[in-house]
């Protein structure tokens, strides 16, 4: 078998992200982040005022971040990079 016959069975480097730039600033949290956080952690990581709208804002994007294979929640609420 070449290695070209096996370059399509690798997972892809990751799906193409949102427009908005807090995708790939949340991505650098968990990137440092040692165990699951909560939307609530990483508005805090973002300098975001932990303000409802704003915590709500995040939990979407961390949601829309599980749909597209990148994040999985680990427990409700609660969300790390798969692995």
């Amino acid at each position: 078998m070449t290695v070209t016959g096996l370059a399509d069975r690798l997972p892809a480097v990751l799906p193409d992200l949102p427009e908005h730039p807090d995708y790939s600033r949340i991505l650098a949290v968990f990137n440092r982040a040692t165990g699951p956080l909560r939307a609530k952690d990483v508005c805090e990581a973002l300098d975001h005022k932990l303000l409802p709208k704003n915590v709500e804002g995040t939990r979407a994007k961390l949601k829309r971040l599980v749909k597209l294979g990148i994040l999985t929640e680990v427990d409700t609420g609660s969300f790390a990079r798969k692995r």
